[in-house]
């Protein structure tokens, strides 16, 4: 790593440009389209399809303050899904070549700030290791 910092800073490359790199747009794309599933109410609902886009290690610290793994949230979601959230201003950053932490605001009158963090292991497809929803009382 060492070598591809000096010779990232050499050429006049920042760390983050080079990892930035390393996953193509479409790949970028995906792992916005799979958040936004999980923010509608019928893939919310389906506990098959949740378990799908949620890592095995899965953990979200949740707007509230609860904190929930993989099995909770299934159950949570399933029984309650919720009506449709808006999501807006997404920005997927590469942190690596099979990780990317993805950035966005769920507008309206419970709104709040939200980031994910996906992986990509290899053989499977992207998917959500670590949630986190902070309130947020503005809509900027």
């Amino acid at each position: 790593m060492e070598e591809v910092r000096a010779t990232g800073l050499a050429c006049g490359l920042r760390l983050t440009d080079i990892v930035a790199n390393m996953l193509n747009n479409e790949e970028l794309t995906e792992v916005v389209r799979r958040e936004q599933q999980m923010l509608d109410p019928a893939i919310r609902a389906s506990g098959a399809r949740v378990l799908e886009l949620l890592h095995p290690d899965f953990v979200e610290y949740g707007a509230s303050g609860q904190i929930w793994d993989r099995t909770s949230i299934i159950a949570a979601l399933s029984a309650e899904p919720g009506v449709s959230r808006e999501g807006t201003n997404f920005s997927p950053v590469a942190l690596a070549d099979n990780v990317v932490l993805l950035t966005y605001r769920i507008m309206g009158k419970s709104g709040s700030l939200r980031s994910s963090v996906w992986i990509k292991d290899l053989g499977s497809d992207w998917r959500i290791r670590f949630h986190q929803g902070t309130s947020s009382t503005t809509n900027e």
